[in-house]
């Protein structure tokens, strides 16, 4: 090795070696909690025609109405009606609509789950109040069937009454009581609900657009949830 190649090799080590180290730092980007949203549209059937309704729409007796649902999150569902008349009927899951209650991110599903498919409103007027109950996980218990030997609550439905401001500007007769409503506390849960462990309560927010209304529940929870849809008839 001659003297010129030799000093140029120790040049670059003591080169190298002055330099400072550096490290790179991996850095994990947490996504932001998705807001769980479950959407729900009431509709009515008139003849051959379906149409969306205002969810607080005040309806005669004897129309036709079902529920359109849809949940940006799979889980399980839960729903049961209490009518104007005192009478608790559980909706789904049931045999006529299959035992199987799990529902698929982002699925729109139809309520009734029945072969004719439609609420008929009948009996004294009031709301007939919905009960849904939405879990991410399948909930321990079941609710009761009708039929129990536990008599019915009495009827506690408020006359149905429509607010002047909206029907002097469009017509329509719409109760603002009516509409999907969190529930304060359980013990407004009914007793054949009450069965399912984890059904309580949850701070909830409803939204309305247009004709479709929305549940949300807060980012980061993981909860089951529980709330009310009223529907009024006169």
């Amino acid at each position: 090795m001659n003297l010129a190649f030799a000093w140029l090799l120790a040049l670059l080590a003591q080169s190298s070696d002055s330099r400072p180290l550096t490290t790179t730092k991996s850095v994990e980007l947490k996504r932001p909690a998705v807001v769980r949203k479950i959407s729900i549209t009431v509709e009515r059937k008139t003849g051959n025609k379906v149409e969306r309704m205002d969810p607080a729409h005040v309806f005669d007796s004897g129309e036709l109405v079902r529920f359109r649902f849809q949940a940006n999150f799979p889980g399980y569902l839960y729903v049961m009606n209490h009518s104007t008349s005192g009478q608790d009927v559980l909706l789904f899951p049931k045999e006529e609509t299959g035992v199987d209650n799990r529902i698929d991110k982002d699925r729109e599903y139809l309520m009734p789950m029945t072969e004719s498919g439609w609420f008929k409103m009948e009996g004294p007027a009031g709301h007939e109040v919905t009960y849904w109950v939405v879990s991410p996980v399948k909930l321990g218990g079941r609710p009761s069937a009708a039929g129990s030997e536990t008599p019915p609550p009495p009827a506690t439905s408020m006359i149905p009454r429509c607010d002047d401001s909206i029907f002097q500007a469009r017509g329509d007769c719409v109760d603002v009581t009516a509409g999907p409503q969190p529930l304060k506390s359980r013990d407004e849960i009914p007793e054949r609900l009450a069965g399912l462990v984890g059904a309580n309560p949850r701070e909830l927010t409803v939204t309305k657009n247009g004709m479709a209304t929305s549940v949300l529940v807060p980012a980061g929870s993981t909860e089951p949830l529980i709330y009310t849809f009223r529907l009024a008839h006169k």
